[in-house]
C-alpha cells in the first residue's frame, strides 16, 4: 500500500526509469554466470550557451562503476553510475559577444543509467578466444547536477546602481534566480529543478585481456532535457529586481557583462530553443563472474546405470 501511493506522487517517466531498475535488480542473480562488474575513470565536459561547439572542452576528472550483463555474445545491458564535473567560461571564447556577456560556471554531475550494448563483433566477456569487439550504446540516464560561479568580494555597478558582495566565493545559482525565477517581476519563470533526465548514447572498444579480465575505451554523449545546466537559458532580468527578491550577490551574477553603457534588461541571455549537454569519456576495467558448469548430462546418466547395475548384483 505505501508502495502504490509512492508511485502515484512521482513522474511517470521517473517512475517508468525506477520501476526497470528494480526488476534488472530482481533478476540479476539469475544470470550470474554472464554477469560482468567493473570500474571506470576519465573525463567530463559540456556543451551549452558557454561552449556551443567545442568537444573536449575543460575536461575535468571522472570516475564512476557499472554491471553488465551478456545476453548473448552481441548484446548486453548495463546499469552504470558515472561522478564527474563540468565548467564553462565566457572569457575562453573566441566569440567577442561572450566574452562580453563574461559568464562562468561550474558544477557536478552525478548520473544514474540504464543502456543497452550492441557488439560489432562476436565477443565472449573474459573470454580470450573473442579478443575484442567494437560497440555501440543507448539508453536512459537520470542526473542531478548544481551550478555555480565564482564572485569577488566588492561593489558591483549595473545600470548605474551599486551592489555589494560582501563575500567572495562560490556561490549555488539555482536558488538566486538570476534570470528571474520566482520573482515579481517574472512570475511565469519558475525555478529549474537540479535533477533532470539525459539520454546516454555512443560508441566503445571492449578487449579481453585474461580470463575474466576485460578493458575497454567508451566516450558517449548526453543530451539532456535541461536548458540550465550552465544556468544560462533566457533573458536578462531587472538586476534591481533580483535583489529585492533576493540578495545583491544575485543582482551581481545575474549580470557580469563588461563593456555595456545601456541596461540589458529583456535582451538575449541564453538560447532557450536548445538544451544543454554533458559527455563522459572513460577507460574501463571489469571483472566477469563465473559460476560452476553443471556436470555433463550424459556423464551423469552413465554414473547412475553403474550404481543401478552394482545395486543389482547385490539383490541377484
Amino acid at each position: 500500500m505505501v508502495w502504490l501511493c509512492f508511485c502515484h506522487k512521482i513522474h511517470p517517466m521517473k517512475k517508468c526509469f525506477l520501476v526497470s531498475f528494480f526488476l534488472f535488480i530482481l533478476a540479476a542473480p539469475s544470470f550470474a554466470q554472464k554477469s560482468e562488474f567493473g570500474v571506470m575513470a576519465g573525463v567530463s565536459f559540456y556543451n551549452g550557451e558557454l561552449n556551443r561547439n567545442k568537444l573536449f572542452f575543460l575536461p575535468k576528472v571522472a570516475f564512476g562503476g557499472f554491471y553488465r550483463h551478456n545476453f548473448n555474445d552481441h548484446f548486453s545491458a548495463k546499469l552504470c553510475f558515472l561522478y564527474g564535473n563540468v565548467e564553462g567560461n565566457d572569457a575562453l571564447s573566441a566569440n567577442p559577444e561572450q566574452i562580453q556577456r563574461n559568464l562562468s560556471f561550474k558544477s557536478v554531475i552525478a548520473e544514474f543509467s540504464g543502456q543497452i550494448e550492441i557488439n560489432f563483433l562476436r565477443f565472449v566477456a573474459g573470454d580470450r578466444s573473442t579478443p575484442f569487439t567494437p560497440y555501440i550504446f543507448g539508453g536512459l540516464g537520470i542526473f542531478k547536477f548544481n551550478p555555480k560561479a565564482y564572485v569577488d568580494a566588492g561593489n558591483y555597478i549595473i545600470n548605474g546602481t551599486t551592489y555589494t558582495v560582501a563575500n567572495g566565493g562560490y556561490y549555488a545559482l539555482m536558488p538566486l534566480g538570476t534570470e528571474g525565477q520566482g520573482t515579481t517581476d517574472e512570475p511565469d519563470r519558475k525555478k529549474y529543478s537540479l535533477t533532470n533526465f539525459s539520454i546516454p548514447f555512443g560508441l566503445g572498444f571492449k578487449f579481453n585481456i585474461a580470463n575474466g579480465i576485460g578493458l575497454g575505451l567508451e566516450w558517449g554523449m548526453r543530451p539532456t532535457f535541461t536548458d540550465y545546466l550552465d544556468d544560462v537559458s533566457t533573458t536578462y532580468a531587472d538586476p534591481v529586481v533580483v535583489r529585492s527578491n533576493y540578495t545583491d550577490v544575485a543582482a551581481v551574477l545575474s549580470d557580469r557583462s563588461i563593456g555595456v553603457t545601456d541596461p540589458n534588461v529583456d535582451r538575449q541571455r541564453g538560447n532557450a530553443t536548445t538544451k544543454d549537454w554533458y559527455s563522459f569519456a572513460v577507460a574501463t576495467f571489469s571483472y566477469t563472474i563465473k559460476t560452476k558448469q553443471p556436470k555433463c548430462a550424459a556423464y551423469s546418466n552413465k554414473s547412475n546405470n553403474y550404481k543401478r547395475s552394482s545395486d543389482f548384483g547385490q539383490n541377484y
